[in-house]
């Protein structure tokens, strides 16, 4: 039995760089390796760089410039700067800063103080640096502790700020930088920015149509069925069209803020699309086929807003500002005009849009009794305990913040699937068992889904029937064996997701899980290594002479025992990342249909036999 005392002494009282480090999630969200756009290396930089685009949002600075040189980050803007005199305090102590006053920050995203004061506690080094009026101020930091506050000294540089750090690897363990992810990131703040220039590492990020540019980059051109609608108002931009693919896909934004999790202004979002189209074409349209191969995105600013988390990734205001309009009604109202006006304005762009939904509406009734049966089927199947080893956040139905933490692994076969399932962690990993090869799905339409018994069972497990607002896991794994058919499977896996659920690839929901190719060992220390690098390094720290080396061919060759180190805390995880220029059609075009000349010459150049991957120890 647990110790009764409670007294006085078990009252501890952390200042606020001890609480930030020892709760890290409270303030920036998970932590991760840097495999996931939401990890916290990234919400740092998005901590920093926020601060500078709300400096342009007011006004002040064209330019951002970020460099990120091994693992320092760097960024400069060319706002106003700190006002020197409260420089320490802006980054190191809680609720100080000027967004408290909506004078100067009238729609910002951080209101809270904390953001810079997180990335100050959790970097190894943290220095800022203020230029303002001809002089500066600098100050450097050590996880948050004030190391060195210099003098006030002239400077002949433009004002603004300048933010150093190098996150902390004791809490960030093994993090690397996703140069996707980064890319992503600081395209969709140009997209945002009409105006502004942001300079990362040589490249350079601008926008001069806004969303409509996100759009057009996001999509294939030949593949949209009318022309980008590109609709601006106080406080709102939004952009919208319909393409040939399967599933729907949004992009949205608060005060430059990415909300990945959507919130109140989506949902409104897309009740107003389907309110609009209803009106003007006199026809009370199913939801789901006004809706059906939509692409759009939102942007809207907001006084004071609220999200449901510090990471900011969801929306829960419910109204504009603390004395203005409902965000619903604000955004059914501006489309209901807006959008109305425009599709009376151009007849040619109403009428494909209409043929659009007209068409979505004979595929769905065409799929309704095979929906029926697949539903039917998938009950029979008994799903939960023969395909799915669910987890308890799930089989519970709990409703709190591990459900973001929630992960399916897709394997194939009785021994991969059963090491996964015997070291997963029961509480949020689950696990889904193939038969066998699944079909290749390219070309094919959604009614394969249905006919189709495995991927029937997969979209149920993962509760994407009517697309991926309903996604049950937050991370889908792809859990493959290292050789020839287990790549085969991941390419196959792939294309069904890209074929039929796009969205949940381009919303960072996809990733490959990888395992270690080697393990080598001697007597006294073992080392698992994902690369012919780290094999020749570890082969070096055991010793040659000694060293037993081990080919991992199949997950099912891994032991429970060992595979927990692999999908635990050292789990890692490869993104699925769509590339700007490129596009789902394009894609599976190139790696699934017809052979080509320039596939085979990328497999050529890319191919490894198995000689290649092993070296017997000298």
């Amino acid at each position: 039995m647990a110790n009764g005392n409670y007294t006085e002494e078990h009252i501890k009282s952390l200042d606020w760089r001890e609480h930030i480090r020892l709760r890290p999630g409270m303030y920036i969200g998970k932590l991760g390796d840097g495999s996931a756009p939401e990890d916290g290396i990234y919400i740092l930089l998005k901590e920093v760089l926020d601060n500078a685009i709300d400096e342009h949002m007011m006004g002040y600075g064209k330019v951002i410039e970020i460099s990120i040189d091994n693992k320092q980050v760097r960024v400069r803007d060319y706002g106003r700067g700190i006002p020197l005199g409260k420089v320490v305090e802006c980054v190191s102590k809680i609720n100080t800063g000027g967004k408290y006053d909506t004078a100067a920050f009238q729609k910002s995203v951080g209101l809270n103080g904390v953001g810079t004061k997180a990335v100050n506690a959790l970097s190894t080094r943290f220095v800022v640096r203020s230029f303002r009026d001809g002089r500066v101020k600098e100050a450097v930091f050590e996880r948050g502790v004030l190391e060195k506050e210099y003098r006030l000294e002239k400077s002949t540089e433009p004002d603004g700020t300048e933010v150093i750090f190098v996150p902390d690897e004791n809490i960030f363990r093994k993090y690397q930088y996703n140069p996707d992810h980064l890319e992503n990131m600081l395209w969709n703040y140009a997209y945002l920015n009409a105006g502004l220039t942001i300079r990362f590492n040589g490249q350079k990020f601008q926008s001069k149509n806004g969303l409509k540019d996100l759009i057009s980059d996001k999509s294939d051109e030949g593949e949209l069925r009318y022309p980008i609608i590109h609709l601006r108002g106080e406080d709102i931009e939004l952009a919208l069209t319909h393409g040939s693919h399967y599933g729907e896909e949004y992009y949205s934004f608060v005060n430059g803020q990415n909300t990945t999790h959507g919130g109140t202004h989506l949902a409104a979002f897309k009740e107003g699309i389907v309110k609009v189209c209803r009106d003007f074409y006199g026809k009370n349209f199913d939801t789901t086929d006004v809706r059906a191969s939509i692409i759009g995105a939102i942007s809207v600013r907001i006084q004071e807003p609220v999200f449901e988390s510090q990471t900011k990734t969801k929306l829960g205001s419910t109204s504009m500002a603390p004395d203005g309009p409902p965000v619903r009604s604000y955004i059914v109202d501006f489309l209901s005009k807006e959008l109305d006006n425009f599709l009376h304005r151009t007849p040619e762009v109403a009428q494909a849009l209409l043929k659009r939904i007209q068409q979505s509406e004979r595929e769905r009734k065409e799929m309704a009794g095979i929906k029926k049966l697949a539903n039917q089927r998938a009950k029979r199947a008994n799903l939960h305990n023969k395909k799915l080893r669910d987890c308890r956040v799930h089989l519970n139905n709990q409703k709190n913040e591990r459900r973001l933490e929630s992960t399916l692994f897709i394997t194939e076969g009785d021994s991969a699937s059963g090491s996964l399932t015997k070291a997963r962690d029961v509480q949020t990993q689950a696990v889904f068992s193939l038969r066998g090869k699944p079909l290749n799905s390219y070309g094919l339409s959604k009614k394969i889904v249905y006919e189709n018994e495995e991927f029937n069972l997969l979209q149920h497990a993962l509760g994407i029937e009517n697309g991926i607002d309903e996604l049950r896991y937050n991370q889908v794994v792809i859990a493959t064996d290292a050789d020839v058919d287990g790549m085969h499977i991941r390419l196959l896996l792939l294309t069904f997701f890209l074929q039929f659920y796009p969205d949940l690839v381009k919303n960072g929901h996809l990733f490959i899980l990888e395992t270690p190719l080697f393990r080598v060992r001697n007597k006294k220390e073992t080392y698992y290594c994902y690369s012919e690098e780290e094999k020749r390094q570890a082969m070096e720290k055991v010793g040659r002479k000694s060293a037993e080396v081990t080919r991992f061919k199949g997950l099912g060759e891994i032991s429970p025992g060992e595979f927990k180190q692999f999908i635990s805390h050292n789990i890692r995880l490869e993104p699925v990342i769509l590339k700007k220029d490129s596009t789902v059609p394009e894609l599976l075009r190139y790696f699934m249909g017809r052979n080509t000349p320039e596939r085979q010459q990328f497999i050529i150049e890319r191919l490894k036999v198995e000689k290649d991957l092993i070296e017997e120890p000298a």
